[in-house]
């Protein structure tokens, strides 16, 4: 079966209706931008495998504008999503009935588990999509136009693989997972998801639909450990929470928040990418159930440092307050 059809009837079979990538008018628009320009050819006598122009009317006012606003729809549908369902998972006592009442994610356990397999379906079938899409692109028209794009939509954080609700998803259903075989359950969880070592680095990898597999490498690149009390910023990269304030120049008792706008990604050298970033509460307690000796000796050194810092902060603002 065609990728185009498989994912049209994904999409058809969802029960909500969700935002997803045009992939049939898309290819028609490349197949008419293909016609027209061949037909042009015929008229000039031009040989046909040459390419459209640079800058294609066809192609360009269609083409991209289209594609930029369904990637924008998915991700912010998927992160919308996620984010609640998250919220839901962790909360406990009286908020966590409370947000069932007050929220859509009304049902069992059960429901909730389904949930997050849906959600990590429908984000990398429509990565496949994207991808699929833009190759075809680049085919049609003999370019690097496509891959450009995408590095296009990752500066712009709409490329759905860089959002950390994907990773915090990946890290819920491992984290079900284990605590079912634990109890002595029989796991009802997302099996294509779980944690991998290699040369005891570890990975958070997913793979379906036999041409996605996603690895994402859980060694902060700063400490050059794996990563404590990581956190996502908005460029999709992953650091521990204390490095990435040292990173953006804030003591621990400031926060990121502080952070200047000009502060860049100690990776990609993108500025701007402290203000919104995501604590991944889930992926933490991953780390902290598959690493428990790391773990611990960790910890004991984060709060001696964040003491120190925290002494050191309330020193300074009481030289202030006396004018010293």
């Amino acid at each position: 079966m065609k990728f185009c059809k498989k994912y049209q009837e994904y999409m058809q079979g969802q029960e909500k209706k969700l935002p997803g990538v045009g992939f049939k008018k898309l290819k028609k628009i490349l197949k008419n931008c293909r016609r027209e320009f061949q037909s042009k050819n015929d008229v000039h006598g031009v040989l046909h495998n040459q390419t459209c122009p640079q800058h294609c009317p066809v192609c360009d006012g269609t083409f991209f504008p289209s594609l930029l606003k369904e990637m924008s729809d998915i991700v912010g549908c998927f992160n919308e999503r996620a984010q609640k369902l998250l919220e839901l998972h962790l909360a406990s006592g009286f908020r966590k009935y409370f947000i069932w009442f007050k929220g859509k994610l009304q049902g069992s356990h059960v429901a909730l588990i389904q949930e997050g397999k849906d959600l990590v379906n429908y984000a990398l079938i429509n990565a496949v999509a994207i991808r699929k899409i833009l190759k075809k692109y680049d085919k049609v028209h003999f370019s690097k136009q496509g891959q450009a794009f995408k590095s296009q939509a990752q500066s712009m954080h709409i490329e759905i693989l860089q959002s950390p609700w994907l990773c915090e998803l990946m890290a819920f259903h491992i984290n079900l997972r284990e605590t079912k075989v634990k109890s002595g359950m029989t796991p009802a969880s997302f099996e294509g998801c779980y944690l991998t070592f290699n040369d005891g680095k570890p990975f958070l990898s997913c793979e379906l639909f036999d041409s996605v597999k996603l690895d994402i490498d859980l060694t902060c690149s700063i400490c050059l450990d794996t990563v404590f009390d990581p956190v996502s910023l908005t460029c999709g990269h992953i650091f521990c929470y204390m490095c990435a304030c040292s990173a953006a120049s804030v003591s621990i008792v400031n926060g990121l928040k502080a952070a200047e706008p000009k502060e860049k990604c100690p990776l990609c050298r993108e500025a701007g990418v402290y203000e919104g970033f995501v604590h991944l509460d889930e992926l933490s307690i991953l780390v902290r159930r598959s690493c428990s000796e790391y773990w611990e000796q960790r910890l004991l050194m984060e709060r001696a440092e964040r003491v120190r810092q925290a002494k050191e902060h309330w020193e300074s603002q009481c030289q202030a307050f006396v004018g010293v």
